[in-house]
């Protein structure tokens, strides 16, 4: 869990105008109904809106296995865009 919301805060910071922009604001939700744990990061979005992963992971490479390790790791995964933000979540199951 910990990884996994650690490399969503980091994205958010490199690719979102929250981290671009004095100010900026990443927010994180954590739902937890018993059975599954949800994280939520909320970031004030980018130019480039499709969170991507890579199809090949290079092991050697400081960066570009975000979004690989929450895919891996996590029951399910996805994102949304609103107006003014986007989100990415993820979910475990216990």
């Amino acid at each position: 869990m910990v990884l996994l919301v650690g490399e969503l805060v980091a994205n958010s910071v490199k690719h979102s105008e929250s981290g671009r922009r004095p100010g900026g604001v990443v927010s994180l939700r954590v739902y937890d109904d018993g059975r599954t744990v949800r994280v939520e990061v909320v970031d004030e979005g980018s130019a480039t809106d499709i969170p991507r992963i890579p199809s090949q992971v290079d092991p050697f490479r400081e960066s570009g296995r975000g979004l690989w390790l929450v895919r891996e790791l996590s029951s399910a995964w996805g994102w949304r865009k609103d107006p003014t933000s986007r989100t990415v979540w993820f979910e475990v199951a216990d």
